[in-house]
C-alpha cells in the first residue's frame, strides 16, 4: 500500500500493516516466517499479539521498529512508510537487563535515548526523566544502579525510559516473561494505568492468553509459522479492571476460551501444515539412503 492511499484527514490508523512477508535466508536455504499479515492500529488503541511458539511476533515487532527489512508488504506508520526506526516510536523488550548500563544510575538510563532529542533542553530532559520515574513508581531511587534494584524495578526503569521518550507508539515484546506472578500484576496494571493516562498507543506482544485478554482492547491470534493473522477479538471488557474482579468475571473466561481455542486452532493447523510440507519434500528428494543419519526438524 502506498501511504498517499490513506486519509489524509487524521482518521486513518496510526499503523497500517500490509500484506507483510519476511524470509530469512542463509547457508543455501529459505525460512518463510511470515507470510502474509495484515491488520492495522488505531491512534491511542492498546492491542495484544498472541500466538504459538515461533509464529513470529518478535519478528513482526522488529519489522515494525525498522529493526528488520521485511521480504514484501508495507509498513506505514503516521501516514510515512517504515524505513527505519521511527523517531516517535519506543520499544520495550523481554531482556531488560541487557537493555539498562550497569554503571549508570537509574536517571543516567533513563535519560540517554531523551540525548538524541537535541531541541530538548538539559533542564527538559531532566524535568521529563523526574516525571517518567514518578509514573512508574521510582521518584525515590534516581540514583540506583539497575544491579541495585529487583527484575521489577529494573522493568519499571525500562518503562520509564520508554515513557521519558514520549513516543506515540510503544512496542512491547512480552516484557514481563522473566518476572514473578504478583510483579507481572503490579506491571500489568502500571502499563494500563500509563495507557490511559498517556494516551500513547500499545502494541503489546505477549505468549500468555490470561494477560492479553485482562491488557487489551482487541488480541491478534496468529497462526503458526508461516505466520497470518487468525483472529482479531474485541475485547469488550469493561475500561476500569482490576486483577481480582476482572479475571474471575464471566465474560472474561468467554474471552480468554475465544482466544484459547484459536491458538489450538492454530497449533493444529500448523502441526498439519508442517507434516504435509515434510511429507512433500521427502517425496521430492526421493528414498533417503540407509546409512544417511536420521536428522531433527
Amino acid at each position: 500500500m502506498n501511504p498517499t492511499d490513506l486519509p489524509q484527514d487524521g482518521t486513518g490508523p496510526l499503523l497500517d500493516v500490509r500484506a507483510l512477508r519476511k524470509v530469512y535466508t542463509g547457508r543455501g536455504r529459505s525460512v518463510e516466517a511470515v507470510r502474509d499479515l495484515t491488520f492495522a492500529v488505531g491512534a491511542g488503541e492498546l492491542v495484544c499479539v498472541v500466538g504459538p511458539s515461533g509464529a513470529g511476533k518478535t519478528t513482526l515487532l522488529k519489522c515494525i521498529a525498522g529493526l528488520l527489512p521485511p521480504t514484501s508488504g508495507d509498513l506505514v506508520l503516521e501516514g510515512a512508510p517504515v524505513q527505519g526506526p521511527p523517531p516517535g516510536m519506543a520499544v520495550v523488550f523481554q531482556e531488560y537487563g541487557r537493555s539498562l548500563f550497569p554503571w549508570m544510575t537509574v536517571q543516567q538510563n533513563v535519560e540517554l535515548p531523551l540525548k538524541q532529542k537535541k531541541s530538548l533542553t538539559r533542564p527538559r530532559r531532566q524535568e521529563l526523566v523526574r516525571d517518567a520515574l514518578a509514573a512508574v513508581g521510582l521518584g525515590d531511587v534516581p540514583g540506583a544502579y539497575p544491579w541495585q534494584l529487583s527484575g521489577g524495578m529494573q522493568q519499571r526503569v525500562a518503562l520509564a525510559r520508554a515513557v521519558a521518550y514520549e513516543p506515540h507508539i510503544l512496542l512491547m515484546d512480552e516484557p514481563f516473561a522473566a518476572v514473578d506472578a504478583q510483579t507481572r500484576a503490579d506491571l500489568e496494571d502500571l502499563v494500563r494505568s500509563l495507557w490511559q493516562r498517556l494516551g500513547v498507543t500499545i502494541l503489546f506482544v505477549t505468549h500468555d492468553i490470561d494477560e492479553a485478554v485482562y491488557l487489551g482492547q482487541r488480541v491478534l491470534v496468529l497462526s503458526g509459522s508461516p505466520t497470518v493473522v487468525l483472529d482479531d477479538v474485541a475485547i469488550d471488557l469493561p475500561a476500569e479492571r482490576d486483577q481480582l474482579g476482572t479475571r474471575s468475571s464471566a465474560r472474561f473466561g468467554e474471552l480468554r476460551a475465544q482466544v484459547f481455542g484459536q491458538i489450538q486452532r492454530a497449533k493444529r493447523g500448523w502441526s498439519a501444515s508442517a507434516g504435509q510440507q515434510s511429507r512433500a519434500e521427502e517425496d521430492a528428494a526421493g528414498p533417503e539412503p540407509t546409512d544417511s543419519p536420521v536428522g531433527t526438524r
